[in-house]
């Protein structure tokens, strides 16, 4: 079962179109990271889902069933921007999560934040720094126990120990059967948790998969040509290359099956210093947004 669909999701800001017809399905239990470049339409969509900016045409549903106020039982999220009160306390806002949900948790919130760091929760929220309003956020929105949970940029302002932490809550989370949809920038954070990302470019879902699946068989051949003039007519040809980049004398061919064999061309062509190397998620990233800039490496992000 799907727990988030979304049809023909459009959004338009005067004559500015934000989302063109976004059409996502979720499954029930999945963490789903959506990537995109700045202004991509990522936050617009999860406020069209949550019916803070009304859409312009299409459909979302949560298990099937449209938006109501009963739906955010279940749904916990954390937007982009912070939106604690600064006036109240952190113990305020736990009291305040306690009365306004039933499976709000408040030891849970408590050991959420100690486990992150905010010590004194007698403090105001304008006093706190960036990191510890995120992690005030992400401790209220997991202490609520929800079946959904949408994060905008969840580990935004948090030192990397921080969010590691929010990375294996996430995980944690899936693994109890909730359905977590996550935007970040940091590639490798989505890499590590994620089971299927969406690529989002100018409003549109331009790449969506399960992780796995679109690293299958991809490699990339690097090899080193003997000038930057160095002729390599014909190599392109090869039915198992998407697609070659060159960068001076460094020949770079993303290959979607028989790696080896593109290998053993490159090197009967007079190249050296062959390489095979895995696609990772920031090329499979950079290829969907922004093709000819994406680039081996051999060590993935952590």
């Amino acid at each position: 079962m799907n727990a988030i669909t979304l049809s023909g999701l459009y959004k338009r800001f005067g004559a500015f179109v934000a989302l063109d017809g976004v059409d996502l399905t979720i499954p029930a239990g999945c963490v789903f990271g959506l990537l995109g470049p700045n202004g991509a339409g990522k936050t617009t969509t999860f406020k069209c889902m949550l019916g803070l900016v009304r859409a312009t045409s299409g459909t979302v549903a949560f298990d099937g069933a449209p938006l109501t106020p009963a739906t955010f039982e279940h749904i916990g999220y954390i937007p982009e921007r912070s939106v604690l009160y600064d006036w109240m306390t952190v113990r305020e806002h736990i009291e305040y999560m306690r009365h306004s949900f039933a499976r709000f948790d408040p030891s849970k919130a408590h050991a959420l934040l100690e486990q992150l760091g905010v010590g004194d929760d007698r403090k105001r929220v304008r006093a706190l720094s960036k990191g510890m309003r995120t992690a005030t956020a992400v401790a209220l929105a997991f202490a609520r126990q929800p079946d959904i949970l949408i994060l905008d940029e969840p580990t935004s302002g948090l030192d990397p120990i921080n969010q590691r932490t929010v990375l294996n809550l996430i995980i944690n989370e899936a693994a109890r059967g909730a359905t977590i949809l996550f935007s970040s920038h940091q590639i490798g954070q989505v890499e590590r948790a994620a089971e299927r990302i969406g690529v989002m470019q100018r409003g549109r879902i331009v790449l969506e998969g399960a992780v796995d699946d679109l690293k299958a068989g991809r490699k990339i051949v690097e090899g080193i040509l003997p000038s930057e003039t160095f002729a390599i007519d014909g190599f392109a040809a090869n039915p198992n290359i998407d697609r070659i980049e060159r960068s001076g004398r460094v020949v770079r061919a993303f290959v979607h099956q028989q790696p080896d064999a593109v290998a053993a061309d490159l090197t009967q062509l007079g190249a050296g210093g062959i390489r095979v190397v895995d696609l990772n998620l920031e090329d499979i990233f950079l290829d969907a947004v922004s093709p000819g800039t994406s680039t081996a490496s051999v060590v993935e992000e952590a």
